[in-house]
C-alpha cells in the first residue's frame, strides 16, 4: 500500500433494487476500506435518466444501513465532496469541461450520426464480413463526425442544434497495460477497442466519463467493481492518460460475479423466483406492477450472516475458519486470496450461515430482534431471552424461535398425533394425574425439582423415564421433540404447566371413549 489515503466508493445505479452481486461489491469496498482506516463513499450513479426507478435510491440507502454498511460520505449524510449524485453534479456543468478539454487535445470528438445511420454501419460491417460491428478506429472515418466534417459544418451544426454524442477517440494499435488487484497485469490493444459515447445528446455524461470525473474530483484510490466492468478498465485508463490524471489514477480490483446455483451464467431474480430464494437484500415492491420480492432481512437472515455469506462468494481466508463476524473479516480481508473466477450461490450454504450466527448471537441481542418481528409475545425480557438461548441451537431462522416453539407463548392447540398413538397409553392419564398433584404443591417450580420429582415417581412405580417422558412432552407442548421439557415448564410456569396437562387428560380421553 502507498502513502495514499485509502478512498473507495461504491456508486449503484437506481434503475431497481439492488442485486446481492451489488451488495457483495459494496462489502468488499467496505471491507478494504476500513481494514486500512480508509473511507467508504456511496456515490449515486444516475446519469442515464430514463432508466430511474422511483424508491430505488432509498432502498439502497436502507439495504446498506441494514447490512450495518454505513458510507462515511453520501448523498444523505454529505462529505467534502459533495454532491454525491451524478446528475446533481452535472449540473455545475463539470462534466462538459472535461469533454471539452479532451476535444481540444484532439483525444474526442463530436458525432452527428443519427440512429439509422448507427444500424446501416453495423450492418454494413455486417456484410463486409469483417469481425467488429463498432463505431471504432476503423470505422469512425467513414460516419458523420468532427474527423470527417469540416470545422464550420461542425460549428454550424452545434450552433443549429443538431442533435450530436461525444466519442473518446480511442488510438490505434496502442497497448494499455494496468494492474488488476485480483487477475494481475492486463494488457490491450487500443485497436480492438470501440469509441465510446462519453457525452450524451441530452448533455448527460455516460458512465464512463462520469466514473472518472467523479473518481478523480472524489480522491478515490481503489476502484473496486464487479467483473463485467474488466472490459471498459482499458479506456478508463486511457482517460486518467488523457486528462492528465495518470499520477493519481485509482488501482483497480474487478471482483467475480455470483452464479447460478448450477454454475452456469450470473445469478438473477429468475433463478431465485425458480429455486425460491431471494437475490436481493431487502423486500422490494416494484413501483410499477406492485409486484412484491422478498429479501433476506424478510426470510429471516441476520445482517451478520448475509454479510458472512456474500463474503465467501469469491474470497476465502486462506484458513478453516468460514463463520466470520463483520469485525473479524475487516481484519482478515485482502484481495490477494479473492478468487479469479465465479463462485456458485449454494441456498442451502446460506441457511448454515444463518443458522452458524444464531447460535452465536447473544440471548439478548436475539430477543430483541425476536420482539422486533413479533411484538404481541406477551412475555417479560428476561424469559424471551431464556427462551431464545434454548431455542436458537434448534432453528434456521429468527422467526422460527416462535413458530417452533410457539408452546412457549401459547397453550397448544394441535398435538402430534401420531406421537400420541404410539405413546400415550390406557395407564398415562392415571400417571400424568399422579405428577399433577405432585407438581402442584410444589414452591419452586424449578427445572432440577420437576426432574426429580419426575425421576423418583416413575422409580417407585416402575414406569419407564422414556415411557413417560413423551406423554408429559405431548401434553406440554403437543410436540414429540424440543428443548428438556422441565426446562419449558418451568418457563411456562406451574400453573400454566398443570392446566396443560389435565387438558390432554381430558381430551385424550374423550377422544378415545367417543
Amino acid at each position: 500500500m502507498s502513502d495514499r489515503k485509502v478512498r473507495v466508493r461504491f456508486a449503484p445505479s437506481p434503475t431497481g433494487p439492488l442485486h446481492i452481486g451489488g451488495v457483495k461489491t459494496a462489502l468488499y469496498s467496505y471491507l478494504f476500506a476500513k481494514k486500512h482506516n480508509g473511507d467508504f463513499i456511496l456515490r449515486i450513479e444516475d446519469t442515464d435518466q430514463t432508466r430511474l426507478v422511483e424508491g430505488a435510491e432509498e432502498y439502497i440507502n436502507k439495504s446498506l444501513s441494514w447490512c450495518g454498511l454505513e458510507p462515511d460520505e453520501s448523498p444523505a449524510k454529505g462529505g467534502p465532496h459533495e454532491p454525491y449524485k451524478q446528475s446533481e453534479r452535472n449540473k455545475t456543468g463539470r462534466y462538459k469541461v472535461f469533454a471539452d478539454q479532451l476535444i481540444a487535445s484532439g483525444h474526442a470528438y463530436y458525432a452527428f450520426d443519427t440512429s439509422e445511420e448507427l444500424e446501416a454501419m453495423r450492418e454494413r460491417l455486417k456484410a463486409e464480413g469483417g469481425d467488429s460491428y463498432q463505431y471504432d478506429s476503423k470505422s469512425r472515418m467513414s460516419m458523420k463526425n468532427s474527423l470527417t466534417l469540416d470545422e464550420a459544418e461542425v460549428n454550424q451544426k452545434i450552433e443549429a442544434g443538431d442533435n450530436y454524442v461525444i466519442r473518446i477517440k480511442m488510438p490505434i494499435d496502442e497497448m494499455i497495460n494496468f494492474t488488476d488487484m485480483v487477475r494481475g497485469d492486463i494488457s490491450v490493444n487500443s485497436s480492438t477497442l470501440d469509441d465510446k459515447v462519453l457525452m450524451k445528446s441530452d448533455g448527460m455524461p455516460t458512465y464512463h466519463l462520469a466514473n472518472v470525473a467523479d473518481d478523480h474530483d472524489m480522491e478515490i484510490s481503489h476502484v473496486i467493481r464487479g467483473e463485467e466492468w474488466l472490459p471498459s478498465a482499458p479506456m478508463h485508463v486511457m482517460l486518467y492518460k488523457y486528462l492528465g490524471w495518470e499520477d493519481t489514477k485509482p488501482q483497480f480490483a474487478h471482483i467475480p460475479l455470483i452464479l447460478k446455483p448450477s454454475g452456469q451464467g450470473k445469478l438473477s431474480k429468475r433463478d431465485g423466483d425458480k429455486l425460491g430464494f431471494s437475490v436481493f437484500p431487502m423486500e422490494w415492491k416494484d413501483p410499477e406492477s406492485g409486484n412484491i420480492s422478498t429479501g433476506y432481512k424478510e426470510d429471516g437472515y441476520l445482517p451478520s450472516a448475509f454479510l458472512n455469506m456474500l463474503a465467501m462468494l469469491g474470497w476465502n481466508s486462506g484458513t478453516e475458519q468460514e463463520i466470520f463476524s463483520l469485525d473479524e473479516l475487516i481484519e482478515t480481508f485482502s484481495f490477494d486470496k479473492v478468487q479469479k473466477g465465479g463462485a456458485k450461490y449454494d441456498p442451502e450454504k446460506a441457511v448454515w450461515f444463518n443458522q452458524e450466527h444464531i447460535k452465536n448471537l447473544g440471548d439478548n441481542a436475539l430477543a430483541t430482534l425476536l420482539s422486533e418481528q413479533f411484538p404481541d409475545l406477551g412475555v417479560e425480557t428476561g424469559t424471551l431471552m431464556m427462551i431464545c438461548k434454548m431455542m436458537k441451537e434448534r432453528v434456521k431462522f429468527v422467526p422460527e424461535i416462535y413458530t417452533k416453539g410457539k408452546y412457549f407463548f401459547e397453550n397448544p392447540q394441535e398435538f402430534d398425533e401420531k406421537n400420541r398413538r404410539k405413546k400415550w397409553k390406557e395407564a398415562t392419564p392415571e400417571h400424568i394425574e399422579a405428577l399433577v398433584n405432585k407438581y402442584y404443591d410444589l414452591d419452586e417450580f424449578v427445572p432440577d425439582i420437576l426432574q426429580n420429582l419426575f425421576e423418583e415417581y416413575c422409580e417407585s412405580h416402575e414406569v419407564g423415564f422414556g415411557a413417560l417422558m413423551a406423554p408429559l412432552r405431548l401434553a406440554i407442548t403437543g410436540q414429540g421433540g424440543g428443548p428438556p421439557i422441565f426446562d419449558i415448564m418451568s418457563i411456562i410456569g406451574k400453573e400454566n404447566s398443570i392446566a396443560r396437562m389435565r387438558f390432554a387428560i381430558e381430551k385424550f380421553s374423550k377422544e378415545e371413549s367417543a
